[in-house]
């Protein structure tokens, strides 16, 4: 009798193996993308931080992280090789020509081999870049979570309200490169906004509206059905309801789509290259003269840098440390933006349960 399998005990099949195979399958996919995303990731932070960090005091690149970009100047001098940037290379070959012509001698001929934007740094397109994704994401969430309220809450279900929820799905499928020429149709041409920061936003946040308004409405039909009817039972109004019962408790939701059109907003490059981003700009935004000039200006950007830095110049040793160190400083800056919207969000979900 002990000899016998027991009747509750697994036995080899062909549906089993297939199972067990299947379950491999996947796992091993899984493996592959988290190793191929480690690959990437890695190569940018091992690369990029030999950029961005250095052995000396005070241990990070500061001209790099606060100055403009700026060609390179590579020459022989004297038996040493200079690297230098636009700058210093011009104050470097002034000082050399009025030490000559103290000197009675004829100014010193240095030859020299340029690299553009591989010197200075990238402190106007840090600047650009946090304006843009902080501008664009005020405006969608604002559009997002009231069209998210009105479908949600006010609403009735009927043909018209579904063609609405259908078209904002097919617009989350829509490329980047349709939002930027819209952009530059309706922003930059119609409204003639020109290229700026205000162009840049409003394009920004249509592309990510379909993000925010499912994820919004998404989470504004969680909150119980209980908390609406308690709060209209005791006399307040639809939007008295709406405002204390139902959207703290559908913040957490609500922070969870800025998340992900953060995301999305800050790596765009297409719609900015259309409506925002400028190849190079000497003026930080606030250096203008009126107040309203800031919005319609044009800025520097971190991905479009890294677009044109990649794609539009010869490439060699000096513009890769420029590539990998502003891809980065761009992670870090995403990553900051994004954890201070989970550590909101996590916050919100400790102050309302239910």
């Amino acid at each position: 009798m002990s000899d016998l399998p027991h009747i509750f005990a697994s036995r080899p099949s062909r549906g089993r193996f297939l199972e067990r195979a299947t379950f491999w399958v996947f796992r091993l996919a899984t493996y592959l993308v988290l190793a191929c995303g480690l690959f990437v990731f890695g190569d940018i932070v091992v690369k990029g931080s030999g950029t961005v960090f250095q052995r000396e005091f005070p241990f990070v690149n500061t001209t790099f992280l606060t100055h403009s970009p700026e060609s390179l100047y590579v020459f022989e001098y004297k038996g040493q090789k200079h690297e230098m940037g636009d700058t210093e290379f011009r104050a470097f070959r002034e000082k050399e020509e009025a030490d000559a012509k103290v000197a009675g001698q004829p100014a010193p001929k240095i030859k020299t081999e340029s690299y553009v934007y591989s010197a200075g740094g990238i402190w106007p397109c840090i600047v650009g870049t946090v304006l843009l994704v902080v501008g664009s994401m005020t405006i969608a969430l604002f559009l997002g979570v009231s069209s998210a309220i009105y479908l949600s809450e006010y609403a009735r279900d009927g043909r018209f309200v579904r063609f609405i929820r259908l078209a904002i799905l097919n617009l989350a499928g829509v490329p980047s490169i349709v939002f930027g020429l819209f952009g530059l149709a309706m922003f930059v041409l119609a409204l003639k906004w020109n290229v700026s920061l205000i162009a840049g936003w409003f394009t920004l946040a249509f592309m990510v509206l379909p993000v925010v308004i499912t994820a919004s409405e998404e989470a504004l039909k969680s909150v119980p059905k209980g908390f609406r009817d308690g709060s209209l039972a005791l006399g307040a109004t639809k939007w008295q309801t709406i405002r204390s019962n139902v959207l703290p408790y559908a913040l957490p939701g609500i922070l969870t789509s800025s998340i992900l059109g953060i995301a999305r907003v800050a790596g765009e490059t297409a719609p900015i290259m259309f409506t925002a981003a400028y190849v190079v700009r000497d003026k930080l935004p606030w250096e203008v003269d009126k107040l309203g000039d800031f919005f319609f200006q044009g800025v520097m950007a971190l991905p479009y840098h890294i677009y044109v830095v990649s794609s539009k110049i010869p490439q060699n040793e000096y513009t890769e440390r420029v590539q990998y160190g502003t891809a980065f400083v761009f992670l870090l800056i995403v990553g900051l933006i994004a954890a201070t919207s989970i550590v909101l969000r996590n916050k919100l979900r400790g102050s309302y349960k239910w």
